[in-house]
């Protein structure tokens, strides 16, 4: 609801994967107590407390966990969760939901849950859920959800479902209006690194680099009197303070002083740390604190690339270390700078093109003659995607002229497969197009080519 319910949520959240973890991540009512100020609470769907007690005709136990929940939350911030997909259990308790919020004063809320956006998503939904569980769509013991009306519904949508009891829709707009969290940008993100006696972050860090110059000037000066250095040695100067000052006048002269801070310590004990990669090799304040170890002006690197004070956005510089002795440098910096000031990210690989091929095969059932077939025709190697494989002259480009003729036109080509790890999407037009349009492919390549060949819209989920 506010600044403070996210916070809470934030705690929830971490509390339930590093405390509360058990085949996924969970909390308990203590602590949702605890937490609970700012947010909004919601009874949930049919596997929630309220809705399985109805649904199992216990209404005592069902009226009992509803007063508890709102005495977590607190008076107009719990609600008695109502909903329709086309499931017969969903409707069965909708009456008992209905007289518990009478009974109770708990105030019912019609919702809708969205695993997909659009109505047409739910067969790429469900190829997704194939894809994501290991197993096939002809599989009876599969998961399957069993119909398609788990998407982002309008509200004229939602008014054919629940036209009968139009106020719980009402309730749904009330706590959406309620919510108005706004995310303000932290002033100083950076952890403080402290700088010795007679010094400001800003001076402690030009001392650092410019004594860093004259290390480097030891091997500049000797290429630069055979002639070998594209660049004067003033020319090195100045663009050293002119970098300085851009650097200072966009405060991040703590942020490179923490990333030396790190480097040098991996380097006083040994740790292999790598050259330097990406933007911060155009960076000559980075080559002098020993960041990196290009020289950005002998190879003609662009510190606009790294940071341009006409763009503010923060400095990303990646660094290599052994990965034997990794955690001796994440030791290092917890400690120095404080746990709360250290995480790691992870990062996503999304389905390369020929895995999506695969992938899709698999789940369709398809020979793999055929999966064979149509994967061999994307080049290997990083970076492949469909698009590129489509574009004029290319062998997919012809099996997917030969499918679908005319009706491709109209059709995004999946391009990256989202930022989801191995996501793939299938367009019900397009799937229509293939599968019944004029063409001498076998059923077995059209059915691969309908799901592989997929908008891209229909993969961000």
């Amino acid at each position: 609801e506010n600044e403070k319910g996210y916070q809470n949520l934030v705690k929830l959240v971490s509390k339930g994967y590093l405390e509360g973890f058990y085949y996924k991540p969970r909390i308990d009512k203590q602590l949702l107590g605890e937490h609970s100020e700012g947010l909004i609470g919601l009874s949930a769907c049919l596997n929630g407390e309220v809705a399985s007690n109805l649904l199992a005709g216990r209404i005592e136990s069902a009226e009992k966990a509803a007063a508890e929940y709102h005495d977590i939350f607190g008076k107009g911030r719990f609600f008695l969760e109502i909903h329709d997909h086309g499931l017969e259990k969903q409707r069965k308790i909708i009456p008992d939901m209905l007289r518990l919020s009478e009974r109770t004063g708990i105030a019912a809320v019609a919702t809708n849950d969205c695993h997909y956006m659009q109505q047409d998503d739910c067969r790429a939904h469900d190829i997704l859920l194939c894809i994501q569980t290991g197993k096939t769509v002809n599989d009876p013991n599969r998961m399957k959800f069993y119909t398609d009306q788990f998407y982002f519904k309008s509200r004229q949508e939602m008014e054919r479902v629940f036209g009968q009891i139009p106020f719980v829709l009402d309730q749904t707009v009330g706590i959406a209006e309620r919510c108005s969290l706004k995310l303000q940008q932290v002033k100083n993100p950076f952890p403080e690194f402290v700088v010795p006696p007679g010094f400001s972050i800003d001076t402690y860090f030009a001392k650092v680099v410019r004594d860093g110059f004259q290390e480097r000037l030891r091997y500049l000066t000797p290429l630069a009197d055979r002639g070998v250095l594209k660049y004067s040695i003033s020319d090195y100067e100045k663009r050293l303070e002119e970098e300085i000052r851009i650097i200072q006048g966009m405060k991040y002269s703590g942020y490179f002083l923490i990333v030396w801070d790190l480097i040098h310590y991996a380097r006083e004990n040994e740790i292999p740390v790598g050259p330097g990669r990406g933007s911060a090799a155009g960076s000559l304040v980075s080559y002098c604190m020993r960041i990196t170890d290009l020289d950005p002006l002998q190879y003609g690197l662009l510190f606009e690339r790294f940071l341009n004070p006409e763009r503010v956005t923060l400095p990303d510089i990646d660094i290599d270390f052994c990965m034997n002795r990794r955690a001796e440098v994440i030791d290092y910096v917890t400690k120095k700078y404080g746990r709360e000031n250290v995480s790691q990210i992870i990062t996503f690989g999304t389905m390369a093109a020929r895995a999506a091929v695969r992938d899709a095969g698999r789940v369709l059932e398809i020979p793999y003659g055929v999966v064979d077939k149509v994967a061999k025709l994307i080049p290997e190697g990083p970076g492949q995607t469909l698009d590129a494989c489509l574009k004029p002259g290319q062998p997919l480009k012809e099996q997917y002229d030969a499918a679908i003729g005319r009706a491709g036109k109209v059709f995004n080509i999946v391009k990256s497969m989202s930022l989801n790890p191995r996501v793939l999407g299938a367009s019900m037009d397009l799937y229509r197009a293939i599968m019944f349009g004029p063409s001498k492919l076998s059923r077995a390549e059209r059915e691969l080519l309908a799901v592989v060949v997929s908008c891209a819209n229909d993969c961000n989920y």
